[in-house]
């Protein structure tokens, strides 16, 4: 026999086999379910109701940053959770004016695109749905970056309904 000792034969097969036991492949096709967060800024650009319609900066500056968790089902469908603080500031004050709870769910499709349905619940009173256009901008190797339109319809607290256009822009990893 070539090998004079049986640890000489399990060192030698050890090295052979390390080899296939310690390399991995990257896998082709995405790992479902796949959970991904997000951070984001949102900007308010208009808000209408059956009174008046407000523009952001006009008298006043209203800047939100949504924080999620998408949980991705398939390449198609996932559930997303966002929490968003909205912050409002003019030339006499700044401070945290509301807090937006976010569920709603995600249709994905090809290029990027992902269509949500969001539930909306604010600690103000309000409430609704708020449909999201979504665009992946940027892929990067961690992140992703991203361009979204959301258009809030609210009710509730003794207001008017009101509908509503945004710019947001962030990243997801």
């Amino acid at each position: 026999m070539y090998f004079k000792s049986k640890s000489k034969l399990v060192v030698v097969l050890l090295v052979i086999l390390s080899k296939n036991l310690f390399s991995q492949e990257v896998p082709a096709v995405p790992v479902y379910p796949k959970i991904v967060g997000y951070v984001s800024v949102l900007h308010p650009i208009i808000t209408v109701d059956e009174n008046t319609s407000t523009f952001n900066f006009t008298n006043n500056y209203t800047v939100a940053v949504p924080v999620g968790i998408n949980i991705l089902k398939s390449d198609k469908i996932g559930f997303s959770f966002e929490i968003a603080p909205f912050i409002k500031a003019d030339k006499h004050s700044d401070k945290v004016v509301n807090l937006l709870f976010h569920p709603g769910i995600m249709f994905r499709f090809k290029h990027g695109f992902t269509f949500i349905t969001r539930a909306a619940f604010e600690t103000g009173g309000r409430y609704g749905i708020t449909p999201v256009f979504n665009k992946i901008v940027a892929r990067g190797k961690n992140v992703n970056y991203f361009l979204a339109v959301p258009l809030p319809v609210r009710f509730g607290n003794n207001n008017s309904p009101s509908v509503g256009a945004g710019f947001q822009i962030g990243v997801n990893f």
